[in-house]
């Protein structure tokens, strides 16, 4: 499954290009001061980010230290790269994090606050981080998992107990890589400790209050920092929300069947549009050419390197957003007419980031996960019929947890009478947060606000060109209403 960050930086030059928008080019922080001087919100020193950080050109930085074990806060102390985007004047301050987990987010300042109406970005400077791990802030690092994983890897569902083995060996082996090269940090990359860290970051911030916008994990981290410092937490924005009732891997089970769902609402998508892609008139005629080219690329990969999961993996991020799903018909159109340096092309890229260490660390580490494969195996297994593009998939993505060493966390258990009104957005068909988690959280914190809007995309606030659903963040951002009971919102145009 591509990253959230990774989504909300695509998406953000995509509704860029559609509606004319400009991103800036550096935060306005301090125009006056030279950079090694510039100082942010509290008189942090902001300086240039760190080189090879993920952080747009023109970003401003600042470090901040952290305990690694909250338990011994004098102990060891690892570093946090916070960025800065807008005006360090500004009466509140933004803290985002895009999603991941694990996922950089230094470079989510600069394109949030360049998205935000003017009269919001007037009252907000916006402030991202690197979570702990991840990144510029002390990263884990599971060393070279390139030779571990082949391309082409094999199907993902596997036809013989052999296919099956080669594939838990391989899922075995990177939990074991992952804790050679990080176990003295793989304890301490969890959820919690990285909510803890953002209150260090509010008193770093000189906030009394943390106003937050969290997408996708995001959702699960912002829930966190509520519950655990609910007399800290400001107004705080939920979009596409994560279960807080189960476990990671019990999620898994509750995605796939609407990774299903958003799959045949693209299949239909592109049969509207037989006239440009040529893979059938209906959806049931794209399914079954799709399904053929799934069979070709198992016998024959392109490239030598893109098989039938690699076709998946290129299915699979396309699922988050409509506004991707030309990006993963047009390589298969083009495939089908004997082209296949599209496929090739793009499927190495999603091969790039098939293993990221903190996200596996986070993934892993914040609540227990079955030791036992027979248990994958049989709930897998029981799931694919109704999922059969998905499933095992969504399995072999996180396997690496029924292997990891690192202990396990004890999950917070979200939800307070304390916490104060929070605004949840969430799409209906969101395959990759499905409504049921948004509607659970809603009940977990008490007086929240949730506003469904039609369509399946993963991120609505800013990034999906939805106005009413844009109406509802800032107004809650302006001014701490939530909308009324049951509010709704309709899906963004299509594509």
């Amino acid at each position: 499954m591509p990253s959230a960050t990774s989504l909300l930086v695509r998406r953000g030059a995509a509704v860029a290009a559609a509606f004319g928008l400009v991103t800036v080019a550096g935060p306005q922080v301090a125009d006056a001061a030279p950079a090694a001087a510039v100082t942010g919100p509290a008189a942090l020193h902001w300086s240039t980010c760190p080189a090879g950080s993920e952080a747009p050109r023109g970003t401003y930085c600042t470090t901040l230290k952290v305990p690694l074990d909250y338990a011994r806060p004098r102990g060891r102390q690892i570093k946090l790269t916070l960025s800065v985007a807008g005006d360090a004047n500004a009466p509140r301050t933004l803290v985002v994090n895009p999603g991941g987990p694990g996922e950089p987010g230094i470079g989510t300042a600069q394109l949030v606050w360049s998205q935000l109406p003017a009269d919001v970005s007037a009252k907000y400077n916006v402030v991202s981080f690197d979570p702990r791990g991840v990144g510029a802030s002390t990263p884990v690092s599971c060393g070279d998992t390139r030779r571990l994983i082949k391309h082409p890897a094999g199907p993902y569902t596997p036809a013989t107990d052999g296919q099956e083995q080669a594939r838990r060996t391989v899922a075995r082996k990177v939990a074991e890589q992952c804790y050679a090269k990080a176990k003295d940090l793989l304890p301490y990359i969890t959820t919690e400790n990285a909510a803890r860290d953002m209150d260090r970051i509010r008193g770093a911030l000189r906030r009394d209050k943390m106003d937050y916008l969290g997408y996708s994990y995001g959702t699960k981290l912002g829930a966190t920092y509520a519950t655990l410092f609910p007399s800290h937490t400001g107004r705080m924005i939920l979009d596409s929300v994560v279960d807080p009732t189960v476990t990671s891997y019990a999620s898994q089970y509750e995605q796939d069947p609407a990774l299903q769902h958003r799959a045949e609402q693209f299949f239909a998508w592109v049969a509207k549009k037989d006239g440009t892609y040529h893979l059938g008139t209906s959806a049931a005629k794209v399914s079954a050419a799709w399904d053929a080219v799934r069979k070709k690329l198992d016998a024959h990969p392109a490239g030598g390197r893109a098989g039938s999961a690699e076709l998946d993996d290129l299915l699979a991020s396309g699922m988050y957003t409509d506004l991707e799903w030309a990006d993963v018909a047009q390589p298969v159109a083009d495939y089908r007419r004997g082209d296949a340096s599209a496929l090739v092309g793009t499927t190495d890229q999603l091969a790039l980031g098939s293993v990221v260490p903190a996200r596996l660390a986070y993934n892993c580490v914040d609540d227990a996960w079955p030791r036992d494969w027979a248990t994958w195996h049989r709930e897998t297994a029981a799931a694919a019929p109704k999922s059969p593009l998905f499933a095992w998939l969504n399995s072999w993505y996180s396997a690496p947890c029924a292997f990891w060493k690192a202990p396990t966390a004890r999950p917070v258990k979200i939800g307070s009478a304390h916490v104060p009104p929070v605004l949840l957005l969430q799409a209906k068909d969101d395959a990759a947060t499905p409504v049921v988690g948004a509607r659970r959280m809603h009940q977990a914190l008490t007086g929240s606000g949730l506003v469904v809007a039609g369509g399946g995309n993963h991120g609505q606030y800013l990034f999906d060109g939805n106005a009413c659903m844009d109406r509802h963040g800032s107004r809650y951002l302006l001014t701490g209403r939530l909308p009324a009971e049951g509010a709704t919102c309709p899906a963004a145009p299509a594509p």
